[in-house]
């Protein structure tokens, strides 16, 4: 179920608030453009400085207007356990697919307590939870044989990888098997991460070149000439656009991205801000090399 282009969709918001008709504009825009999956209230969508019921409601949204085209990996990681037993208590009962949970960031929980967080939300929920393995942000890495005990319980099925090593997906692989799932969060290692055993991505940019990324990702899993040559071209095609949205802290390039396709608003939530007047041209330029206007 969870594999190819998954959207790591941004929260649009207009005056502080969130703005649940571009929301809903959004999850219909990658329906009809191809996304394989939507994955709401992850960073990308600035969970952090979502309330609680914001962070509910947006899962709620998605789930509903989806209705079934599309699985909902919700997003409900948090650095208290409680809490993301919460959340994914909450996306399970709105009926979402999966969980995507995050590492424990700022506590810098040992591998066993990393082991003790997982357990205790699989333990108290019934639907797949994806392992969110994010070092830069986290600080703390997951290793692959915590994720192996991981596995070993009922609902822990996969990794969304934004650690950046892609000897990891090897060892992954020859640690779990096929059928764990692997999902690159790196948007522009997704060609050598799918080549060496992963089946998709948890993208950025799929936001705004949802179409694009679909096709790359149908063809990065192929291993006839065609398509790796397929995939190799519309990786070229689409680098500078992963470039370009990660050149000032995540959101913030999308979300510019996103209004100049007229899909929403560019506001994000202090402490972010807005991107510079430099980084403006970048991203339009990424866009045009792309053809995404």
């Amino acid at each position: 179920m969870f594999k190819g282009s998954n959207v790591a969709l941004i929260t649009p918001f207009k005056n502080n608030k969130l703005d649940e008709d571009a929301y809903i504009k959004l999850i219909h825009f990658h329906i009809e453009n191809g996304t394989k999956g939507l994955v709401p209230a992850g960073t990308t969508g600035e969970s952090p400085t979502l309330s609680h019921d914001e962070h509910q409601r947006v899962i709620d949204l998605c789930v509903k207007e989806s209705k079934g085209k599309l699985p909902v990996i919700a997003g409900t990681g948090s650095n208290s356990t409680e809490e993301a037993i919460s959340l994914t208590s909450h996306a399970e009962k709105m009926g979402a697919n999966g969980a995507l949970v995050v590492t424990p960031y700022y506590n810098k929980p040992t591998q066993e307590g990393l082991y003790q967080h997982y357990k205790a939300i699989n333990d108290k929920c019934g639907i797949p939870i994806i392992i969110y393995n994010i070092p830069g942000r986290s600080v703390i890495d997951m290793t692959v044989e915590t994720m192996a005990r991981l596995y070993e319980l009922k609902n822990i099925v996969g990794v969304k990888d934004a650690t950046g090593d892609l000897s990891r997906v090897k060892k992954t692989l020859d640690k779990m098997g096929k059928e764990f799932i692997q999902l690159t969060g790196n948007d522009d290692n997704a060609l050598d991460f799918n080549k060496r055993g992963g089946v998709g991505s948890i993208s950025v940019t799929a936001n705004i070149a949802p179409k694009l990324c679909a096709e790359f990702q149908k063809y990065s899993v192929l291993n006839d000439d065609k398509s790796i040559l397929e995939a190799k071209r519309l990786d070229d095609i689409l680098q500078p656009v992963h470039n370009a949205m990660f050149i000032e802290s995540n959101p913030s390039p999308v979300k510019y991205a996103a209004k100049l396709l007229n899909l929403c608003e560019d506001d994000v939530r202090l402490p972010l801000v807005k991107v510079t007047n430099s980084t403006k041209e970048i991203v339009k330029d990424a866009l045009q090399s792309a053809n995404l206007f």
